[in-house]
């Protein structure tokens, strides 16, 4: 990978879209390469729930095996982002509808969302990589809210089966890397909004 972000402090921040977990965690590999700090912070339910995509326990090893260090797993511990301004950009990927309309609505009751609020104190950028079956639905108006507010940027997202979930978006993970670069320049990577994602 060319990109080179030597020195910078990126905070991986995961929810509870297991569906995701595998592209998401390979694209961390990548970001991983490019030599950035990364600092894994898990959501309550992606830190304590099984299902059919995997177990917990096997993703907070995986996060802690990428990054090298343990996930925060603790609004306490998520806290300490904003007074010590650890991140110089904090990504939520995945994020769940349930995450961005909290986001949306100023709400912190988890790890992430404490992270979030700690971290966009201190006027740096935040990225979301949307997934949720209800984008085109009641969280439509909450992406709007997102997509005006002030430091936030989105990894271009697409539907990813419009056939039988129509409402359904997701991001293009793969842009993730090429989106903190532009984050990074206070740029939204354009276009937001492409074709449905590959599944």
């Amino acid at each position: 990978m060319s990109m080179d972000f030597t020195n910078k402090n990126i905070g991986i921040a995961i929810t509870g879209s297991y569906c995701t977990y595998k592209k998401v965690f390979d694209e961390l590999k990548n970001l991983a390469a490019t030599d950035a700090n990364l600092y894994p912070i898990f959501s309550d339910h992606a830190s304590t729930t099984d299902s059919r995509f995997g177990n917990c326990e096997d993703f907070l090893k995986k996060a802690e095996e990428i990054t090298g260090r343990k996930p925060i797993t603790t609004i306490p511990d998520a806290e300490p982002i904003g007074p010590n301004a650890l991140f110089d950009i904090l990504v939520i990927a995945p994020c769940t509808g349930n995450t961005l309309s909290k986001l949306a609505n100023g709400i912190s009751d988890t790890p992430v969302l404490m992270a979030a609020k700690a971290h966009l104190r201190n006027n740096r950028p935040l990225v979301v990589a949307l997934s949720t079956n209800d984008a085109l639905g009641m969280n439509l108006k909450n992406i709007g809210i997102l997509l005006n507010t002030k430091n936030i940027y989105f990894i271009p997202f697409g539907q990813d089966n419009y056939k039988t979930k129509p409402n359904s978006m997701i991001a293009h993970i793969e842009l993730l890397c090429d989106t903190i670069e532009q984050a990074l320049q206070g740029k939204q990577l354009q276009p937001v909004i492409q074709g449905p994602c590959p599944s």
